[in-house]
């Protein structure tokens, strides 16, 4: 068994890296925009495949992951994992759509709620103790699917036809368009940028690029890794004020 994962600030990695750690002792994972993971995906029947649900819906990345992978999904058993900030309706379904239209065999789903990384939008931040809380409510429940999976009772979040009806009403119908297309609309404030190039070589997409001023190019997935690692604050996206840059370890830090 190996894991498979797109992470933003880190919640998805943590989630990922728990599960394996506990069902196979120290599976390794490996994220969708690196060069091995072709590789490990060919050499793999089993597959634990985890990724943030952005408006009920695949990040963009993950869905062009699967598409542009779609031969090597054929006979794989996969166990879909969604994280969500609050909620996703049928957040592991979508992907297990794609998969079964290809080919694969679904284990089961499993969603986790966890800490929301959009740190621009005053509406969704909450104390740190709070999101600390919901990490372990997260931890909880992920020894409760571990426990299940080890009998062979996958959990099965996500993947019937009322979760289906919960996303695309909960969410997908009104805010479908943000996930369906690239993010373009990406700011930086020039008067705090220091053009130090960390968000350049954090973005998964090779989005940015540093001329005379920072540049974004048409293919952000909204990740926040630009945002939430910025040292100046400089980067908004959805929002325009930083209120928070929201990374996983911040919440671990006592």
């Amino acid at each position: 068994m190996i894991g498979v994962y797109f992470s933003g600030t880190g919640n998805t990695k943590y989630c990922i890296e728990y599960m394996l750690n506990r069902l196979v002792g120290s599976g390794a994972a490996y994220a969708i925009e690196r060069d091995e993971v072709s590789a490990a995906l060919k050499c793999s029947d089993e597959i634990i495949f985890a990724y943030p649900v952005y408006y009920s819906n695949l990040p963009k990345i993950v869905r062009e992951f699967i598409v542009s992978n779609a031969a090597l999904w054929r006979g794989k058993k996969i166990f879909v994992m969604a994280t969500m900030g609050l909620f996703s309706g049928d957040g592991a379904g979508c992907s297990a759509r794609l998969f079964k239209k290809y080919g694969a065999e679904i284990l089961g789903g499993l969603h986790l709620k966890m800490p929301d990384c959009i740190g621009d939008v005053k509406l969704l931040k909450k104390p740190l103790d709070e999101n600390r809380k919901t990490i372990l409510k997260a931890e909880r429940k992920m020894d409760w699917a571990i426990n299940r999976i080890k009998n062979a009772e996958y959990p099965k979040e996500g993947l019937n036809f009322f979760y289906r009806i919960a996303g695309v009403f909960g969410q997908r119908l009104y805010f479908g368009g943000k996930t369906k297309h690239y993010y373009t609309k990406i700011r930086t404030d020039e008067r705090k940028c220091v053009k130090c190039g960390l968000c350049v070589s954090l973005c998964p997409m090779a989005n940015i690029a540093i001329e005379d001023r920072v540049v974004y190019r048409d293919k952000c997935t909204m990740c926040y890794r630009c945002f939430a690692n910025c040292p100046k604050q400089a980067i908004t996206i959805l929002g325009k004020q930083v209120y928070e840059q929201c990374k996983f370890e911040n919440y671990m830090e006592e």
